[in-house]
């Protein structure tokens, strides 16, 4: 594991490339966002500047869609629309979507439920008993963790390069009280996604791509990247690997409440739940349920500057995708554009 740090060194984009993973397909007949007329603003925003400010700051990609109409599509670094972006942490929200799915579909009977129900391997480490589905989605489960990305021994390397991270798992301890405080650990994470396969029966990806992904009509192949070929585990924290115009769609199914031209998808409920903050048992005002909340939305949030945002009061979808998150808040852009349009 630490030699697979050292040699890939610090993760990229592109690290799709270099981890196997599960396939989720394209589909057949693709829903596709209405192509706007180009102007060079939209309401109050100057579109040369906000490309200048864009391509600045090492974005691939930047998306702006409202009413479902793309206004505002550029690519750069030579990428295009077709080409593949990691995730990172922008998947948790898949994650925390499928805890969803499993609860409406009867898999998962409460998040009130202890973790231990569907991880009896931790049953035996102290405090586990404690910790509830909640707790992993709301970041105040208290399991000890290193979110450092630079360490080669911390835990975010051995969630990203190692490859059993079902014997990891049963490493775990717990740090402090559950429901205390909040604490952004991408173990959390993981172990939602390993409680949704256990759950369901069920390969994360197979799970989403049935509830989910196939539903929202994509436009192009993507996968989900494992820890190793043979009965590999989703890297539930990460590392699902998409093209900008299909992550824009998850956007919009959370926009609509969890419907999807008719169909409802996820419960509305699980989305408002979702996307509304609670302080209560340590919860952060700013993130609820694998979401950051913003003045004027929310957002998918993964490293290196990928992001999708939502921000239903003007029906506005934003998707910047990236090699590094350059010098400026995104969130902050996110916001001041939805003020403006």
């Amino acid at each position: 594991m630490v030699g697979r740090f050292v040699w890939y060194n610090f993760s990229d984009i592109t690290d799709h490339k270099i981890f196997p993973s599960r396939p989720l397909p394209k589909s057949a007949q693709p829903f596709r966002f209405t192509e706007a007329q180009r102007n060079d603003r939209i309401g109050n925003v100057s579109l040369t500047i906000l490309d200048s400010l864009v391509e600045a700051n090492n974005s691939v990609a930047f998306l702006i869609i409202r009413n479902d109409s793309l206004l505002f599509e550029k690519y750069y670094q030579g990428y295009e629309e077709t080409t593949t972006v990691a995730s990172f942490s922008a998947a948790k929200s898949y994650t925390s979507a499928l805890v969803g799915a499993a609860l409406a579909d009867g898999f998962i009977k409460s998040v009130d439920e202890s973790i231990v129900n569907y991880l009896p391997e931790l049953k035996s480490s102290k405090g586990f008993d404690k910790i509830t589905i909640k707790h992993l989605l709301q970041m105040t489960s208290g399991i000890k963790a290193n979110e450092s990305y630079y360490n080669p021994f911390g835990q975010a390397a051995h969630l990203y390069y190692g490859r059993n991270l079902r014997a990891y798992i049963k490493r775990l301890k717990v740090d402090y009280e559950p429901g205390t405080k909040f604490a952004y650990r991408s173990i959390n994470t993981q172990l939602l996604g390993l409680i949704v396969e256990r759950a369901t029966g069920k390969p994360l990806t197979t799970y989403l791509n049935e509830r989910i992904w196939t539903k929202l009509q994509p436009e192009y192949d993507a996968s989900w990247s494992i820890d190793k070929k043979k009965d590999g585990l989703e890297k539930a924290f990460c590392c699902l690997n998409a093209k900008a115009r299909d992550f824009a769609k998850f956007g919009r199914l959370y926009l609509n409440k969890g419907n999807w031209n008719g169909e409802q998808i996820l419960p509305a409920q699980w989305i408002e739940e979702s996307t509304t903050p609670e302080k209560a048992q340590g919860g952060a005002s700013y993130y609820k349920y694998q979401w950051w909340m913003t003045k004027n939305g929310y957002e998918a949030n993964g490293l290196h500057g990928q992001y999708i945002f939502v921000c239903p009061e003007k029906n506005l979808i934003v998707v910047r995708l990236g090699k590094r998150g350059g010098d400026v808040s995104w969130g902050a852009v996110f916001d001041r554009l939805a003020e403006k349009l």
